[in-house]
């Protein structure tokens, strides 16, 4: 079992920026890919940006390329994610998710594990 907890979302203005957090817990996390999605109500989740345990794999969404960036820190088992440049298109919820994976996957099914959520709400 693996156990995520996010933290760091909130209410912020348009423009403005925010940094999520994400610690793992639970099981060796060599050879994984940590990721985040994102969802609203009446929507299915949304890839936006995952990296692989060596950091050599990363991805993101083109919505959210050059505004936000991942990074993890493997010593302390926490991936975390700058948004940068918000926009109110970015109002979700954020969901930071695990895959025992060298492979990095762009596919919310083929992830193993998730947080339970953080909001992001981003005013005009």
């Amino acid at each position: 079992q693996v156990q995520l907890v996010e933290s760091g979302g909130g209410l912020v203005q348009a423009g403005g920026s925010l940094r999520l957090s994400c610690t793992a817990s639970g099981r060796s996390f060599s050879s994984s890919v940590m990721g985040w999605f994102r969802q609203v109500p009446g929507k299915e989740r949304e890839f936006v940006a995952a990296l692989s345990w060596s950091g050599g794999s990363i991805y993101y969404a083109d919505s959210v390329k050059g505004r936000f960036t991942i990074s993890r820190d493997n010593a302390k088992n926490t991936v975390a994610l700058q948004l940068n440049n918000l926009k109110p298109e970015d109002t979700a919820v954020y969901y930071c998710s695990y895959r025992h994976s060298t492979q990095v996957v762009v596919i919310p099914q083929l992830y193993d594990y998730w947080g339970q959520g953080t909001q992001v709400t981003v005013s005009s």
